[in-house]
C-alpha cells in the first residue's frame, strides 16, 4: 500500500538514497522484522526531517536495540509473549490498563490506557518489574508488527499510526511518581525506535495536578511529538466522538462498546488484528466458541 502522504521529488530521491545506503552499509537486511518497506523507511526519514545521515543513525540505533533489548532481542521477546494472553495479564491491567481497541473513523487503531488503578507495589507481587517492562515493549512491537498492518488491510489503505487515549481519572501525583520512570522510558522507546507510530495522543480527565505533571513530561518529548498531544479535561466525550464512532469507543470513554462477550473492552483486544486468532479458535471449537482473552496461560514465562 502506498503512503497517503505524497512526497516531493526531493523526498523521493532521498528515500531512494536511504534505501540503497542502509542495505549497502549493512544496517538493514531483507527480512528484518523492523520492516524493509518504504513506509517503514519513511517513518525514520520523517522523524529526522529527511536528513539522510541522521535517519541512518536513528535506524542503526534502533536495529542495535532490537537485537539487545532484555538481553534476548525483540524477536525473541515477541515470540515468547502473546500480548493478548499471558499469565498475570489481569493483574497488569488492574494497575496499568493498556490495550488496543478497534479503530477510529479514518481507520487508525485505538490504544487506550487507564492509569487510575496504578499501584506498582501491588502489581509487583505478581510479576517482576522487568517482566512488566517487557509487556510494554512487546505491546509497542505488536502495534508496529501486527496491529497497524491489520488495520491498514481492513481500511484498504495505509494506516500510519495510532490514536492513543490516556484516561487520568483518579490519577494523582502519588501515582505519577510511581510510573514516572516507566513513562519516560516508554516515551523514549517509542520516539527512538518506533518513530512516527503515534498519530495523536488525547489525554482525558486530566486532573488539576496535570499542569505540574505535564511540565515534567513535556521536556521528554520531541517538538513533533508534543504537537500531537491534546490535553482534555472531563468534558472530552464530544471530542472523542468526532474521531471515533460510538460503536467502537468503550462506554468508559463515552461510547457504546462493551465487548460484553469477550471479557470487556480492555481484555478483548478487539480489532482486525484478532481475526486470524478468532478464526483459528472457531475452527478448533467447530464453530461454537466464546472469545475470552483471559484464556489459560500459554506458558509459565511470567511467573515470579
Amino acid at each position: 500500500m502506498a503512503s497517503s502522504i505524497p512526497l516531493t521529488k526531493q523526498q523521493e530521491d532521498i528515500l531512494e538514497q536511504f534505501r540503497r545506503q542502509v542495505f549497502e552499509e549493512d544496517i538493514l537486511h531483507e527480512g528484518d522484522s523492523i520492516g524493509t518497506d518504504d513506509l517503514t523507511l519513511l517513518r525514520f526519514l520523517r522523524a529526522r526531517k529527511f536528513n539522510l545521515n541522521e535517519a541512518k543513525k536513528m535506524i542503526r540505533n534502533a536495529q542495535h536495540w532490537r537485537k539487545t533489548v532484555a538481553g534476548v532481542g525483540i524477536d525473541e521477546l515477541y515470540n515468547q509473549l502473546d500480548i493478548f494472553n499471558y499469565p498475570g495479564r489481569e493483574h497488569v491491567f488492574r494497575s496499568w490498563s493498556m490495550y488496543f481497541h478497534k479503530a477510529y473513523k479514518i481507520g487508525r487503531p485505538l490504544n487506550v490506557q487507564f492509569l487510575a488503578g496504578c499501584d506498582l507495589s501491588e502489581l509487583y507481587k505478581y510479576i517482576t518489574p522487568d517482566k512488566h517492562w517487557e509487556t510494554i515493549v512487546v505491546s509497542t512491537e505488536t502495534l508496529a508488527r501486527k496491529v497497524i498492518p491489520a488495520a491498514s488491510h481492513a481500511a484498504g489503505h495505509h494506516i500510519g499510526g495510532v490514536l492513543a487515549i490516556v484516561d487520568l481519572k483518579g490519577f494523582g501525583l502519588s501515582q505519577f511518581w510511581q510510573v514516572k520512570s516507566l513513562t519516560q522510558a516508554s516515551l523514549q522507546m517509542s520516539q527512538d525506535y518506533y518513530p512516527e507510530i503515534m498519530a495523536k495522543l488525547a489525554i482525558v480527565n486530566a486532573p488539576s495536578s496535570f499542569t505540574f505533571i505535564w511540565s515534567i513530561i513535556k521536556p521528554w518529548l520531541s517538538k513533533e511529538t508534543a504537537e500531537k498531544v491534546d490535553v482534555l479535561g472531563s468534558d472530552y466525550q464530544s471530542v472523542l466522538l468526532e474521531l471515533v464512532d460510538a460503536e467502537n469507543l468503550p462506554t468508559t470513554l463515552g461510547g457504546k462498546c462493551t465487548c460484553e462477550n469477550a471479557g470487556g473492552c480492555d481484555l478483548s483486544g478487539a480489532g482486525p488484528w484478532m481475526d486470524e486468532r478468532l478464526a483459528q479458535r472457531k475452527q478448533e471449537t467447530n464453530g461454537t466458541f466464546t472469545v475470552d482473552a483471559r484464556a489459560e496461560p500459554v506458558s509459565d514465562l511470567w511467573e515470579t
